[in-house]
Order: C-alpha cells, then sequence, then structure tokens
C-alpha cells in the first residue's frame, strides 16, 4: 500500500451503501485514507433516506452524486470494497478484495435505512483501525 492507503466502494447504484460508506470513512479517518465511491449502474441521485440517516450522524452527504465504476477507479485503490454488485468490479492482481453483505437502502425509509448505517459505521471503525494503526 501507498504511503497514504486508498479504499474504493463500490454498489450497483452509488447511491445508499456506497456513499455513506465512503462518507464515514472520510469522516473517521480525518483525511488520512483516500476514499472513492461508485456504481456500475449509478443513479440520478443520491438515496434521500441514506442523506437523512447520515445527516443523525452529524454528515452531510447532499453535495455527493453517483459516480460510474471505472477501471482507473480500481487501479488507483489498495482496498476495493464491494457491496452487492456482483461480477461487474474489474479484478486486478495485488488488490485486498472484500465484498460486505449489506442489505440495499433502495426504495427504504429512513427508519429501515439506520440499521444498515450501523453496520456500515462499525465496519468502517474496524478498517480504520486495520488500515490507520495507532502506532503508525
Amino acid at each position: 500500500m501507498s504511503a497514504k492507503p486508498s479504499v474504493l466502494f463500490v454498489c450497483v447504484h452509488n447511491a445508499g451503501r456506497s456513499q455513506m460508506a465512503a462518507a464515514y470513512l472520510n469522516h473517521l479517518s480525518e483525511g488520512r485514507i483516500e476514499v472513492r465511491s461508485a456504481g456500475s449502474e449509478p443513479a440520478e441521485t443520491v438515496n434521500p433516506a441514506a442523506v437523512e440517516a447520515m445527516l443523525e450522524e452529524g454528515i452531510d452527504i447532499r453535495a455527493e452524486r453517483p459516480k460510474i465504476l471505472t477501471t482507473e477507479a480500481v487501479k488507483d485503490s489498495d482496498v476495493v470494497i464491494t457491496m452487492g454488485c456482483g461480477d461487474t468490479c474489474p479484478i486486478f492482481p495485488g488488490k485486498r478484495y472484500e465484498d460486505w453483505e449489506l442489505e440495499d437502502p433502495a426504495g427504504k425509509g429512513v427508519d429501515s435505512v439506520r440499521p444498515i448505517r450501523d453496520d456500515i459505521k462499525s465496519r468502517i471503525q474496524a478498517l480504520v483501525a486495520e488500515l490507520l494503526p495507532a502506532d503508525a
């Protein structure tokens, strides 16, 4: 890995799970990790329930826009975390890949999105602890 680790979050629409994960990683790493997110079939906008759930955590993702997954984004990342996008993510040797099984928040209200958000937060906290050891 490079001096500043980089993580790419990928889901189908880049409107919910990957946006929440990227926002948490930016927030919890305090900018010490390079963060990207993308989707294999990006939506028009970020899921409003995901926006509301993150605002409850003091993290504003209203300005974010879903982005298309590119080969360059994968090549430029040390860790690629997929969230239900199947086989659409290109695989490169030497990359670390993880698949997080998370419920899709699409079409759900904020009450249903909160448990997904909280699951993502705990996974991100573990990822930050791993990529940014306290003794580094």
